[in-house]
């Protein structure tokens, strides 16, 4: 098997050129391993991906602004803290040495433990501090933090930021995600969460190709090659037109193993991409479009059915 990777001799270009000097591409898969995306210079973010190839970019928090949001927390729990054994102290002068001692440390721990605990999986992963630098903890997922994500972060923090804090600072200083030893082991991070999320536009379908795409066969494309894929035609205009169109070429011989029919001869890499990529999303969102339409002709039949029908939800007395 042959692995074309250099535009078809005497084959007319399908479609209008893109701007940048990209070349026709032969159209074929390529024979390297399937999924693969070995293309070199094409640097891709840690991102969450949804689906279709759309990159949701958390933003890893500064570490200045990590620093500001521990120092209003601490601020704010060493005063109750403060408040609170004055309280316990006052509480304990008639017991012995022991109970005082006890108290104590149950105040202590509750407060440089206990409370931020409880504080970050109530809130999902935000404190006052953070909430004043607009900062969150997610897990490494995205997905907002819970009691173990909290309590691990809680019980290392006593030991890395209260009692070593040059720990804490190294291991925000070397994460690329500037976690600390109780993010590393609870698997999260801080983000910022204002600004909002960049999403960026839908990938347009190009005219010539749109009766090829309708009628061909996309099969799975793996999310790491349709990501990159996506940040490839996302940056187009900054490449050098000659490492344009091998980063595209390449992308393209391998987004085909995935595709049939092949599209016609001549078309170009970046067009093939953007044909494949806005039909798959198209054909997503029609598949989501038919699941909400079924779901709602299930609710009305239910509501429209008698109480005591066996697809009804409705109980007696309701309307």
């Amino acid at each position: 098997m042959t692995t074309p990777t250099a535009p078809v001799p005497g084959a007319a270009p399908s479609g209008p050129a893109p701007a940048g000097g990209s070349l026709p591409w032969a159209g074929a898969p390529s024979t390297t391993g399937a999924g693969t995306v070995d293309v070199e210079g094409l640097r891709l973010p840690a991102e969450l991906v949804t689906g279709e190839a759309v990159a949701l970019e958390l933003r890893p928090a500064s570490f200045a602004g990590r620093s500001l949001a521990w120092l209003l927390d601490a601020f704010l729990y060493v005063g109750l803290l403060f408040v609170s054994a004055t309280i316990v102290g006052g509480l304990a002068a008639g017991l012995d040495e022991a109970a005082t001692a006890a108290l104590f440390l149950v105040d202590v721990v509750g407060f440089l433990v206990g409370l931020p605990v409880a504080v970050e999986t109530l809130t999902r992963g935000r404190s006052v501090g953070k909430l004043a630098a607009g900062l969150r903890v997610v897990r490494d997922d995205g997905g907002p933090i819970r009691f173990r994500q909290a309590l691990v972060r809680g019980l290392l923090a006593v030991v890395e930021v209260f009692s070593l804090p040059f720990v804490a600072v190294i291991s925000s200083l070397v994460s690329p995600h500037g976690k600390r030893v109780g993010d590393l082991l609870a698997g999260t991070y801080v983000v910022r969460e204002r600004g909002g999320v960049e999403i960026p536009p839908p990938v347009a379908m190009p005219p010539h190709l749109a009766q090829w795409a309708g009628s061909a066969d996309i099969g799975r494309i793996p999310e790491r090659l349709a990501l990159a894929a996506r940040g490839f035609l996302g940056r187009t205009a900054s490449l050098h037109p000659q490492a344009r169109t091998r980063l595209g070429t390449s992308l393209a011989d391998q987004v085909s193993r995935y595709v049939a029919p092949t599209p016609p001869p001549g078309t170009y890499p970046e067009h093939f991409l953007a044909a494949v990529l806005a039909e798959r999303t198209r054909r997503e969102l029609d598949r989501l479009g038919r699941a909400q339409a079924a779901r709602a002709a299930r609710t009305a039949r239910r509501d429209a059915a008698p109480v005591l029908a066996a697809s009804s939800h409705k109980l007696v007395g309701e309307d």
